[in-house]
């Protein structure tokens, strides 16, 4: 209780709930932070020092991406401590014990996240059948495999650069956290002439100023490899935050942009593909120093767009379709706005997106939230 007190303001959360089973190790912690619009959505995380703020901030990024986004659904977030890396059993049977006590929570839909893909959306399926991000053979639409996020972060790219008056011909891209969805940006970014410059994972980067092997990368991570196994000029994983780049893209955890490191960024485009990746310092400085950042829940909802269509029942081209139209509208949209206002670009995204959840939120009968 304390800690939904310590959170709580007038858009949630609705619920936060600790689920732990000693027995088999599990710890977990589910927010639902605001379904005045449906349903919550919200991916599950795995990993081995998430925490219940880390989850609140996250459901709440959730609600304000499903509210820029127009879908008729809440925000919510669940993670589980723990190591992704565990052998397959055990991470299944975490999983399905999760999702078995979170069976009556009926206002929160499971996603992927990180840690977690179409596999374990499976599971969760298998176990209560309420579940988005499902393989193809299930009837979903595998945003993972598709890349749908990063997809979406390629349609933001190419309508902020327009704006701001530079060709992505040539630009230099670098991407922390290259997993799904940086393998996937990076791919549609390069289809727009885009060149791979810095990438990075959780065991170090890896450099090279004419351009990297994109997908001999994807390759050594398909296969449990690492980047820094690729032959080129490596370093530590942070130091691709600073990488001479034209576009940074942090997809991976939270807050990687930070007040130690924000000065000295040197991209001109911050695309954020993962969640929350700056701190609030962080984000006024770069609008200070006059660098677009465009918002999380505004360039990287793809991946949810793509989810909420295939529990609406649609095909993947209309799901595709659809990412484009509202990634693109939306981007131009808080972009004029912040231009219009001389505001930063995340106060103009949560204006858009907090008026949506309020308005949501007035026509309901039994609580706002």
């Amino acid at each position: 209780m304390a800690d939904m007190f310590r959170f709580a303001d007038d858009l949630g959360p609705l619920k936060i709930i600790h689920v732990q089973d000693v027995g088999i190790g599990l710890k977990a912690v589910l927010v639902i932070d605001n379904v005045a619009a449906g349903p919550s959505i919200g991916g599950l995380r795995m990993a081995s020092d998430v925490t219940v703020e880390e989850c609140f901030r996250l459901a709440r990024a959730m609600t304000l991406k499903n509210a820029a986004a127009g879908l008729r659904h809440g925000g919510g977030k669940s993670v589980i401590v723990g190591d992704p890396g565990m052998p397959k059993p055990d991470k299944e049977r975490l999983i399905r014990a999760m999702a078995a006590a979170l069976r009556g929570e009926d206002m929160y839909i499971f996603g992927p996240d990180m840690g977690t893909n179409e596999e374990c959306m499976a599971w969760v399926h298998d176990e209560i059948g309420r579940a988005i991000g499902l393989p193809r053979e299930l009837g979903g639409i595998p945003l993972d495999e598709l890349g749908a996020t990063g997809f979406g972060l390629a349609q933001a790219a190419e309508v902020a650069a327009d704006f701001d008056g530079f060709d992505l011909k040539g630009a230099r891209v670098a991407v922390q956290g290259f997993g799904s969805v940086g393998i996937h940006a990076a791919r549609f970014l390069r289809e727009r002439g885009c060149v791979l410059v810095a990438a990075s994972d959780s065991k170090g980067a890896v450099f090279d100023a004419v351009g990297l092997d994109m997908e001999a990368l994807a390759t050594l991570k398909a296969t449990g490899g690492s980047v820094i196994d690729g032959g080129a000029t490596t370093g530590e994983r942070e130091a691709v935050i600073t990488a001479d780049c034209d576009i940074l893209i942090p997809a991976a955890r939270p807050d990687v942009i930070h007040e130690d490191n924000v000065d000295d960024v040197k991209a001109r485009l911050i695309l954020q593909g993962a969640n929350i990746p700056a701190t609030a310092d962080a984000e006024r400085r770069l609008s200070e120093r006059g660098i677009t950042n465009l918002p999380d829940f505004i360039a990287n909802a793809g991946g949810v767009i793509c989810a909420a269509m295939e529990y609406a029942g649609a095909n993947q081209t209309t799901a595709f379709d659809t990412i484009k139209d509202k990634i693109r509208d939306n981007t131009l949209a808080v972009l004029e706005a912040a231009k219009a206002d001389g505001v930063a670009l995340r106060e103009v995204a949560v204006r858009l997106a907090t008026e949506r959840v309020r308005a949501a939120m007035s026509m309901r009968r039994w609580g706002s939230f």
